[in-house]
Formats: structure tokens, sequence, C-alpha cells
């Protein structure tokens, strides 16, 4: 193969350097109040220092724009200024002369007066932000590496700038920042209803403002970048691709679009190669300097390592994992020739077939060698959704695939949990990341202003993972959602909280919920019931009120929106636990019509939840499932036992055998601690079943099943029967949770009652902790 001249990630371009120098007037030297100004930035600087020498910002403020200076820069800092209600803002060429003046270029004067060293030597997209007194005058020192550092640093003074006692502050600071990590941003490459034009260009903005650098278009749902790769897109199209790169051009976003041909190309096609130039020229030309070509998802099916040749002549490759490596690397290098020849084009990206883990392949192999050295690979780490990503499995990556590893972070994306909104922080990736990865690229949620609580801290850790600590990034995401507003946030915590679970780096179930569940039934149980009566109608309000708050106090409409259907569950789960406290209170205080009204409105609420559909993916959302609805069960069994409608009456069996010691006998010990296990997968017609002894009078019937450590351990699809003689059986109910009551009709008589599954179990074992029968007398 013959020697290749690497391109740099940076653009081939002079780099300017770009500055802004902030002349104030000197009114105060401290802020007022004489407290000191607290100074928080996200993401986190590499350096920043007070300093003693704050002032307070009077206009008129004159903006002088020199012609090297950054326009994005100088709006932002415009707006940095009138957000914080400094008036008289103006722009111009010139010095004002009075009063504030803002420099965006010829910094190394101020800078000097300031003690402060400028941006000289800090790596691309650095810069230098000082401000303090010199002389008699308050000074502001935007000095950027180049044209991205200058607009970094206006994205720092926007958040520096204070107001106090109702007039605007600056504090003394000095600010020397860079990013650890190079490519910064997301991959919007999930399956599903794909954003719009508008939460496209709402994206880049956001990156921006957040200091991330990397947009790639990768839409599943793009007919023209999949399944229609070869045809070149419609004029409207066309034009609103122009719109987005043009956005990102501004925003010091690199756009990065990604051409996926595996699902039909011809390899040995001069056509086809000769197509796939073809449509890479016309997104040229719209200005995109950054492509891909991803090949994933292709095998047939996917993840089997089978691939298909889709023209006779790719027979020539041979067969198998090691054949198919062979032909896209020579497409990948075909590419790769096309990218150096532009000059001015980042290093071409791919996403291999076999995209995940460390481990050696026949596939790997033949990529690794005989793809180009400067195709940057992109990787998911060690599994499709990765819970860690350490600088040690990174090593294993670059080893096995030959070549720079670019993170290919599938989180918050929740195309496989359609049900959820990941609302977690961003965690298990190691410190020291940056320093072996070319960067990480977020595929985000496919609600797009959702994903802000995960894509701030993606930012945060990309730009500094040295001192990244998750939870305090994952609260400075919900305050800048919230707008600061206290309500806001709390109301924000316990959403997230309910909508924690997401299978793979969040594993709890609402912890904070849970917890406090389980705090009100050691009360309950020691007898405190007043005092845990009090606390659980607390959290239950809190949980049922939090959506309306979110709404009425949340600045960006888009977030309530797009959660809506989760907005509306957590509401009503919020008045099932309403309903179950008043209905544990009523029972309480022997008052069984109010037990019975509360036990009417828990049915109605859950009701409604189980009916709610999300537009935008037309399924159900999950809220607190595992926890909410466990409680209520729970709650229906004590009642049901104050009653003296004892469901622990009867003796249980199971039509599968027990694993160990967890036999049938314990679903009916009255002790939620223990339960039965199966010792293998649930399959159809599989039973659990109490009988009573003779025929009685029945009325709820309540199941708990799965544990914690096998959330998953119950029947996900079942109906409640009954039967007098165990040979014919009347149905009660169906069920899909992994807790359920269901209430006879008056008059209902049976001896026995069983769960029974009406579908296999998706390869999940069974284990019940209570089943309950209410019978009278």
């Amino acid at each position: 193969m013959r020697p290749r001249i690497l391109v740099p990630l940076v653009l081939l371009a002079v780099v300017v350097p770009v500055a802004a120098v902030l002349v104030l007037s000197d009114r105060h030297t401290q802020p007022p109040g004489g407290q000191p100004a607290n100074v928080s930035v996200w993401p986190t600087p590499q350096r920043l220092a007070n300093r003693p020498d704050g002032f307070e910002l009077t206009g008129p403020v004159t903006v002088v724009r020199r012609t090297d200076a950054d326009p994005a820069a100088v709006d932002a800092v415009i707006a940095a200024l009138r957000a914080a209600g400094v008036a008289g803002v103006v722009a111009s060429t010139e010095d004002g002369g009075t009063g504030v003046t803002v420099w965006l270029s010829d910094t190394a004067g101020p800078l000097r007066q300031l003690g402060v060293a400028g941006s000289a030597g800090l790596p691309a997209e650095g810069y230098v932000l000082a401000a303090g007194r010199a002389g008699n005058r308050g000074e502001i020192v935007l000095d950027g590496v180049d044209p991205a550092g200058a607009y970094y640093a206006a994205q720092t003074l926007r958040q520096l700038i204070r107001t106090s006692d109702g007039r605007p502050w600056m504090p003394g600071v000095t600010v020397r920042d860079w990013p650890s990590g190079r490519l910064r941003g997301v991959v919007e490459g999930f399956y599903g209803t794909p954003w719009t034009q508008r939460e496209r260009l709402d994206a880049l903005d956001y990156l921006a403002a957040h200091k991330a650098n990397w947009y790639m278009y990768s839409p599943k749902d793009d007919p023209y970048l999949r399944e229609r790769w070869r045809d070149p897109y419609p004029p409207d199209a066309l034009a609103q691709l122009r719109e987005l790169i043009e956005r990102a051009v501004r925003d010091h976003v690199t756009f990065s679009y990604a051409l996926s041909p595996g699902l039909s190309i011809c390899y040995s096609s001069p056509e086809d190669i000769a197509a796939l130039l073809a449509k890479l020229d016309s997104i040229y030309a719209l200005g995109a300097r950054s492509f891909a070509i991803p090949l994933d998802d292709i095998d047939d099916p996917p993840g089997s390592h089978h691939f298909v040749w889709h023209c006779p002549g790719d027979s020539a490759f041979g067969s198998g994992p090691g054949a198919a490596g062979a032909a896209q690397a020579q497409l990948l290098n075909r590419v790769d020739d096309w990218v150096r020849a532009k000059g001015d084009v980042h290093p071409l990206q791919t996403v291999p077939t076999d995209f995940y883990a460390v481990a050696d392949t026949p596939y790997k192999t033949a990529l690794r060698e005989g793809l180009a050295p400067d195709v940057i690979v992109m990787w998911t780490g060690d599994g499709v959704v990765s819970p860690t990503v350490t600088v040690d499995q990174v090593t294993a990556a670059r080893a096995v695939f030959g070549h720079d590893i670019l993170l290919w972070d599938n989180y918050p994306v929740n195309d496989y949990i359609l049900d959820r909104l990941p609302l977690g922080p961003y965690t298990g990736r190691q410190d020291g990341l940056s320093g072996a990865l070319v960067g990480i690229l977020s595929n985000p949620s496919i609600q797009p202003t959702v994903s802000r609580v995960a894509l701030f801290s993606v930012a945060a850790f990309g730009w500094n993972d040295s001192t990244y600590q998750p939870t305090a990034a994952w609260s400075a995401a919900l305050q800048e959602l919230a707008g600061g507003d206290s309500q806001a946030v709390a109301a924000l915590q316990l959403f997230a909280d309910v909508s924690w679970y997401d299978k793979i780096l969040h594993t709890k179930q609402a912890p904070r919920l849970a917890a406090d569940l389980a705090a009100f039934w050691e009360s309950w149980r020691r007898g405190d019931r007043p005092e845990a009566i009090a606390a659980l109608r607390q959290r239950a309000d809190a949980v049922a009120d939090a959506p309306a708050i979110i709404r009425a106090r949340v600045p960006d409409g888009a977030f309530a929106t797009e959660a809506g259907a989760w907005l509306e569950s957590m509401a009503l789960w919020g008045n099932a636990l309403r309903a179950a406290t008043d209905m544990l209170a009523a029972e309480a205080a022997d008052d069984d019509g109010a037990a019975a009204a509360a036990h009417g409105r828990i049915d109605a609420a859950t009701a409604a939840a189980a009916a709610i559909r999300d537009p935008r993916t037309t399924v159900g959302p999950s809220i607190g499932d595992g926890v909410i609805d466990r409680f209520l069960a729970d709650a229906d069994a004590e009642v049901s036992r104050w009653r003296g409608a004892q469901g622990r009456a009867g003796t249980a069996s199971a039509s599968m055998d027990a694993y160990q010691d967890d036999v049938p006998a314990r679903m009916v010990d009255g002790d939620p601690g223990t339960f039965y296990s199966s010792d293998a997968p649930v399959q159809v017609d599989d039973a659990v079943t109490v009988d009573l002894g003779d025929s009685r009078p029945i009325g709820a019937v309540s199941l708990l099943m799965s544990t914690s450590d096998g959330p998953n351990d119950y029947i996900h699809h079942g109906t409640v029967e009954y039967s007098l003689d165990g040979q014919q059986w009347q149905p009660l109910g169906t069920g899909s949770t992994a807790e359920l009551v269901v209430h006879a009709p008056p008059g209902t008589a049976a001896r026995f009652v069983r769960y029974r599954a009406t579908a296999d179990n998706d390869g999940y074992w069974l284990a019940v902790r209570e089943f309950a029968v209410a019978v009278d007398g």
C-alpha cells in the first residue's frame, strides 16, 4: 500500500488569534452586598482562578468588531450582555471612547495590564478569558487560539456575568481553558422518528453553547442515506442539508455526513463506487467537510456476522466475515482517496459491521490489515450499549482494529427501550479517555430536548474528563433546563428518578422513590402509622404534582411536549399513590367504605396510565415501574389482610420445578422477602396455583413477582383464572407487569386460583414473592 499523507482533524486553514477586550466603567470592586461572586462554568474549565477585582457592568457598551473577529463570537458576546440586563449595547468598528467597550482583537495590551498571559501555545479551540481592574477601568479580555476558541470564550463569559441587587456584575476571574477531547458531540444514529429540521438546527445551537464541536448526520430513517443511497437528494431535502451545514459552520460544529450503502452496494462495481462518490460530492458542494461510511446493521440478521453479497462479482472476495472485511476495506480506501484528494476534508470515519467488543475476529483482522491507516473506526464499547468504557478497553480496541477509535456511545439512545426516557447521569466512562480516543459522539434519544439532560454531561466529559463528576454534571444539567427555578429543579429530579431505569447504565428502578417507600413500610410495621402516612402523603403529592410544575415552570416548552406522555403517566401514578395513602389511612381508622372508595381511585388511575401512548413512538410510557406498581400491590395485600380476607390461606403449587429451596410454599407465607423461583424460563401455559382447600367466595387476587436481582423474572403475558374443580377454568383478568391485582366480581366462588402464562417469557425465569387470594369466611 502506498504511503498516505494524514489530514489533520482541524481543517486546513491559517489559525488567526481572535479575541475580545471589554473595557468597563469603574463603579464597584465588590458585588453589591459585599459578597464575592460564586463562579460556576460548564463544561468545567481546565484552569479557573478567582480575582478580587470584579466590577459592575454599566452601559452604554460599545462592541468593537474588527474584520478578524468571529461573527458568532461577536453575536454571543452581545447576546450575553443583553441577557444579563446590560443597557445600551451597540456594535461599532471603533472604540466608543467612554463607557464600556468590547474589543474582539488587539488583546496583548489589556492582557498585559491584567498580568495575564495570552492564549499562545494552548491547544486548538483553547482560549483565555480574564476579567479585572486595570487602572481606573474594569476590563474583560477574550483571547482565542482560533475562531472556535473565541466563540467558546464567549460561552464562558455568558455564564460568568451575574446579577446582584438587580445590577449586572462581572466577577474578577482568569480562565485558561482548552478541550481534552478532540471530537465532542452527537451522532444522530437512532432508529425511529428522525429529528425535524427545526430540532436539528436547535441541536446544533445547543452543542455550540456547550462547547461541543461535532454532529454526525446518520438518521437510520433517511432513505437517501441507506435504502436509496444511490439516488440524489430532491431539491427541498438538499436545501435543508445546506441549511444545517451552514448553521454548523457558524456554530463551530463540524457537520459529518454519514452515507450507509451496505444494504445493497456491490463492492466490485465501478458504477456503485462512482454513485457513492457522486453522492459525497453533492454534499461537499453544500459545504460539508467531514464524511463517514457506516457499515453497521447490514449482516442478516444483525449480529450474526452472516454477510450477503449483492452482486455476482463480489464472490471474488470469497465468503464469510473475512471476505466482507476485505471488501469493505477496499471500498473505504477508495473513499479515503477521494477525501485526501480534496485536501480540506477531515479524516474519513467508518462504523464496522462488527462494531463492538475487543475480541479479534476474521472480519476485524481483514479490516485491520486492509484499511488505510488514516481512517477512523467508530466503536460502541464492550457491548452495543456499554455500561462502562475504560482506557484499557479502548487500548484493546485500537489494537484489534488497528486504527484510531472514535466512541459511538449509545447513551441516551432509547430506540431499544421506546417506553423509557433515559434521564440518569452519564456514568461509567473512565477519566483519561480523552487521551485514548479521538473523541466521543453520543447517540441521543428520539426526543431531542429530553436528550439534553445527558448531552450536557457528555459535553462536560468530552471537554474535561479529568475533573468530571457525574452527579454534579447531572445536577447542573437540570438546573440549566429549569432556568435556575428551584421548584422546577425539584420536579425534574423526581421525574428523572421515576425514569431512572434504562437496563444498561442504570439498573435500579426509581432509587429515590424506592427508598422512600421502603422507609414507609419500615415505619408502618414498627407501628408508627401516623408518621408513616404523613411521609407517604408528602411523597405521593410531590410525584403527582411534579408534571404540572414542569409544564408550567421549565422555560423550554419542547421538553414538556416531548415528555408529555411520561409526564401524564407520572401524574396518574402519583394520584394512585395518593389514593393508596388514603386507602391505608382509612383502614387504619377502620373505615372500610373510605378504603374501598380509595381502591377504586387506584384502579381508575392505573387504568388511565395504561392507556397512554406517546405520539412520537406510539408506545406506552414506563414510569417508576417495579416500584410504584409493586407498592400498590403491597398496599392492596395489606388492606386485604386487615379486612380478614386472609390472602395467605391455601396451598401453593407450580407447574415448573423449584430452583434449589425456593419452593412454592414461599408464595403464600406472608413474607414478601421470600419467594418461589422456577428453575427454567417460563413457557406458554406454565402456571402457579393456590388451592384454598374448598370452594369459597373470593375477592382481590394479587401477585408480587420478580426480585431486585431479577427484575424481569415475572410472567410477562398471563391470565388470572379460577376454578371449582381444577379442570374447568374461568378468566378473571390479564397481566403483563411484575405486580398485578385483579378483582373477582361479587359472588364469585372458587377453590383454585392460578396465574397462567399465555406466551413464552423471552428467556426469563419466574420469581413469585406473594400470591394472595382474598377470601370471605
